[in-house]
């Protein structure tokens, strides 16, 4: 059964979502889905905009089909070569051998890596600035390398005043029935999915979402069209300003997180109770998270959303708890800032990772470390009430 949707005049949606598979890139749980964009430009000259991955190629190649019906296949723009948006490059050249590729030089190097065979396929260069008309279509590129591989390229539709974004923009998450991210209560269903695919994919590349945003502010735009997620065409700038805030690492809100690691449960019971002082304290929402239960992805969300971290473990061999060593050395892959951490510590004899923490901390850009701390020696009891205030009040006053 065909799954084409009109997106706008002479453009539509050909791709497909995956609701089996477990985890994306075999790293992040996506019991949400995730969907796979690519677009069919109708014209006096026909174009695809990326391909799809695998797992959908029957409907992918059922719908390609449907909206050729019998013509030829002129173009195959390639906006990102990820294997989740490249993997049936081959075989569309193979359906149709005649089709011009459109890339640029690192797009082409990268295809030949996956496909030898492209170093026969017919090839068009592009670079920035350059543009690609189909007739009614004309098509502006713009290089956005690191966002979030070095060959990335979007492209601008003079006509529907289009932006095709390769991987910006995108979402985890499948499309139910719906295209556009107005067919959704998108801040409630796809927003925490947004957040946490922005972070752990692009989250590292900052500095280029940024020069690539820069770009953007002298075209108008009136969709965005990514490679995962829904189609944007209203309310456009909501979801810019996500961009803005996420790229240059400014908190999301002034919530706080309190994560913390736990052997038998009495860190557990000691970040419950920092919790509810907190929540006494202060009007900002307060999440408690099991470092050892929570996938790092979701954490990583939360990081990019909270100001503030609150980080508590126990000493583990004379170090940091594995899985909060883990996420702290996830946040420094990912180059987090701008936050405000506090820290406590569980020790029966020699409680440490306050220290080894801090030192780890330190290397972060432009993050805040409280010096009060709270030390836990085995569980926390009521004699500990006094110390407990006294690092709830330090958070909520940082």
């Amino acid at each position: 059964m065909k799954g084409v949707k009109k997106v706008t005049d002479g453009i539509y949606w050909i791709g497909g979502s995956d609701k089996r598979l477990a985890r994306f890139e075999n790293i992040f749980p996506i019991p949400e889905g995730v969907s796979y964009n690519s677009y069919f430009i109708d014209d006096e000259k026909t174009a695809v905009f990326d391909t799809a991955d695998i797992t959908v190629s029957d409907q992918y190649l059922e719908n390609l089909k449907d909206c050729l019906d019998g013509k030829k296949l002129d173009y195959l723009v390639v906006l990102h070569m990820e294997p989740d948006h490249c993997a049936l490059i081959s075989t569309v050249v193979g359906l149709f051998p005649e089709v011009t590729l459109v890339g640029n030089a690192k797009t082409f190097q990268i295809m030949e890596q996956f496909f030898p065979e492209a170093a026969g396929f017919n090839k068009l260069e592009v670079k920035e600035g350059d543009t690609l008309s189909t007739g009614s279509h004309t098509f502006h590129f713009v290089t956005a390398p690191m966002v979030h591989w070095p060959e990335v390229l979007f492209a601008y539709d003079e006509s529907s005043k289009a932006l095709l974004c390769a991987d910006a923009f995108g979402t985890f998450g499948a499309l139910d029935g719906g295209l556009f991210a107005d067919d959704y209560d998108f801040e409630k269903e796809f927003l925490d999915s947004a957040r946490r695919y922005y972070a752990n994919i692009v989250g590292k590349y900052g500095m280029q979402v940024q020069a690539v945003l820069k770009k953007a502010q002298g075209l108008d735009i009136q969709m965005l069209l990514p490679l995962h997620g829904p189609v944007w065409r209203k309310d456009i700038a909501w979801f810019i300003d996500k961009y803005q805030k996420w790229s240059t690492y400014e908190p999301e809100t002034d919530d706080i997180a309190v994560i913390y690691g736990s052997l038998y449960g009495h860190t557990a019971s000691a970040a419950m109770a920092v919790a509810s002082s907190l929540m006494g304290k202060t009007k900002d929402r307060v999440k408690v998270y099991d470092v050892s239960g929570t996938d790092v992805s979701y954490l990583i969300g939360e990081v990019w959303r909270c100001k503030k971290l609150v980080l508590m473990c126990p000493t583990y061999n004379n170090g940091i708890y594995p899985p909060m060593e883990s996420f702290i050395s996830d946040m420094a892959a990912l180059g987090v800032q701008n936050r405000i951490f506090a820290m406590a510590q569980n020790g029966t004899w020699a409680p440490a990772t306050v220290k080894l923490m801090t030192e780890k901390l330190q290397s972060f850009k432009n993050v805040t470390i409280l010096e009060e701390s709270l030390t836990i020696k085995s569980a926390l009891h009521k004699k500990d009430t006094e110390s407990l205030e006294a690092f709830t009040d330090a958070i909520v006053k940082a």
